[in-house]
């Protein structure tokens, strides 16, 4: 039985908490010509990391699930501490998808991740990291600086360990997974590859389009009522010409409603971007690449993205204008 320092876990999944316990179980699995997908996640499941899995559980024989709430993607400013751990309730909800013979998860310790120690403080940090230089600082990157380098490092243990056939990221972390892809390409990496790094589509609430995060639980009732102002301003601005200001400007008119009823909101950004370079776009350049298509065809997708802090829970998201094919599968 896999035990964590709060005692010992009770599941009728395969729960791992020694890395050689599970090294020697995905030998047999290979051993056995099964397909493994993966699906990384720091629990608090909710119905996007249950789509992940689910497709997964869809294109492979077996599907692992991690749950690690990693130490070195947090600055010290940031809701390390207070992220959500819920091992229990994330058992049971992947009991809930599947016969527990279909999965495993894998719940690492801190001191097998990062062996030599890990402080939040970057310029403290001992031990081997990983950057993919040119893609981290645009976007999510400009406003979480050491973001990037903190998920490109645990990913890549992550991969290391599970050895996955095929992987699952959600689009609403689009950077994130784009970086990823790149970085997996970048290392020559077998398992996953680029084209088994595979992104699947924001899981929303049904009613207010919301993308549905972990961190939507710190929203308090009347801040819900504001949440989906970015998505809102998002979906205007893919229809409009000049998307940016579209966007900005629904979301500061959101702003000012939302002082009148006490809840204070703050636009971090909102950005049209390549999804190759990250290269960030004006609306005059957008307008001007969307002209271009009327005689030379569909050209690359753009990134539309942004994030809002509503209180002090911080929302992102984003939407892909024109072709998604390069992008979703």
């Amino acid at each position: 039985m896999a035990t964590t320092t709060t005692g010992p876990i009770q599941s009728p999944i395969s729960v791992f908490t020694d890395i050689g316990a599970y090294r020697t179980w995905r030998a047999e699995q290979r051993t056995a010509g099964v397909r493994v997908g993966y699906v990384p996640t720091m629990g608090a499941l909710h119905a996007g990391h249950t789509d992940l899995v689910r497709a997964s559980l869809a294109a492979n024989d077996k599907t692992v699930v991690t749950i690690f709430v990693n130490p070195a993607q947090f600055a010290p400013h940031e809701d390390f501490a207070s992220y959500p751990r819920t091992l229990s309730s994330d058992l049971a909800t992947l009991e809930s998808l599947a016969p527990p013979e279909s999965l495993a998860v894998v719940v690492p310790q801190v001191r097998d991740m990062y062996p030599s120690g890990i402080t939040q403080d970057v310029a403290q940090q001992k031990g081997t990291f990983v950057s993919v230089d040119g893609f981290a600082h645009q976007m999510e990157g400009a406003a979480r600086p050491t973001f990037f380098r903190g998920v490109a490092t645990v990913v890549t243990k992550l991969f290391n360990l599970v050895q996955p056939d095929n992987a699952y990221f959600g689009q609403k972390d689009i950077q994130q997974a784009l970086l990823l892809r790149r970085m997996v390409g970048d290392l020559l990496m077998t398992y996953p590859t680029p084209r088994t790094l595979h992104i699947i589509p924001t899981t929303r609430d049904t009613t207010t389009g919301l993308a549905l995060s972990s961190r939507n639980a710190y929203l308090s009732e009347k801040e819900r009522d504001f949440a989906p102002t970015l998505v809102s301003a998002l979906r205007a601005g893919s229809t409009s010409p000049a998307p940016l200001a579209t966007a900005r400007g629904l979301v500061e008119e959101r702003v000012r409603q939302g002082e009148e009823q006490g809840v204070h909101m703050r636009l971090d950004y909102v950005s049209l971007n390549d999804p190759d370079t990250f290269d960030s776009l004006t609306d005059e350049q957008y307008d001007a690449v969307r002209d271009a298509e009327l005689t030379d065809g569909p050209g690359k997708p753009i990134i539309l993205s942004g994030a809002l802090w509503v209180g002090k829970t911080r929302l992102i998201d984003n939407i892909i204008l024109g072709d998604t094919s390069s992008i979703i599968y």
